[in-house]
């Protein structure tokens, strides 16, 4: 299916009532547009509970829509918030990151970017399930997905520019990553013992992996 394409200028004479309808609709639009909702209808037809295939998926590029992901994971169209839960967490699972470090929405039928600012989900909860080497750590986020982390969705520690502070993530699927809160990073360096390979450098278990944070 072809991206959509905008209606041709009319060449014959408009009324006053139409010229009015025209300045109406160029206004800056509500977070509930057509667009939004015609993505919705897709999204529902093609997905269910839980992610959908997209890296199956090879729909083509439709540009830039005004989609965007903020740090603070408040999802926006043309800058406007979108409030409606259930709808963002119906986009969540159809996002995709590609090789060329952009994210985009995918459909069955069309690919528009969305731009994000740091990561596209955050971490808000952690459950803490053993000890030791025989820890494991379960994450929600924002959008409700539940992430083990273990060797398929492992943890990184990255380092902050300009703070040179760290900040964790930890992998949700595909390249697509959950940004961990600050008061989870806490819990983290809480759980946080010595690597007993290399005794100076510090990590958290999970899922019979050692992920480094850093010295000690």
């Amino acid at each position: 299916m072809a991206c959509s394409k905008a209606v041709p200028i009319r060449a014959e004479k408009v009324s006053r009532a139409e010229i009015e309808e025209d300045q109406r609709l160029a206004q800056p639009p509500p977070t509930d547009i057509p667009r939004i909702a015609g993505l919705e209808a897709i999204l529902r037809a093609q997905t269910s509970q839980g992610a959908a295939p997209v890296e199956r998926w090879n729909p083509p590029y439709c540009g830039d829509i005004g989609m965007a992901i903020l740090r603070d994971g408040t999802w926006t169209y043309q800058n406007s918030p979108i409030g409606r839960k259930p709808l963002v967490q119906l986009f969540a699972r159809v996002l995709r990151r590609d090789e060329d470090g952009r994210t985009y929405l995918v459909t069955p039928a069309e690919k528009v970017d969305v731009h994000v600012a740091d990561a596209p989900f955050l971490a808000v909860e952690m459950e803490v399930r053993g000890q030791a080497a025989q820890q494991t750590l379960i994450f929600r986020t924002n959008v409700d997905d539940i992430v083990t982390c273990d060797a398929a969705h492992p943890l990184r520690f990255a380092t902050e520019p300009g703070s040179g502070g760290l900040k964790p993530y930890v992998l949700v699927r595909g390249r697509l990553e959950a940004l961990v809160t600050r008061a989870l990073y806490q819990d983290l360096v809480a759980l946080a013992v010595a690597d007993p390979r290399t005794p100076d450098r510090l990590g958290v278990w999970s899922g019979g992996k050692f992920f480094a944070i850093g010295a000690a």
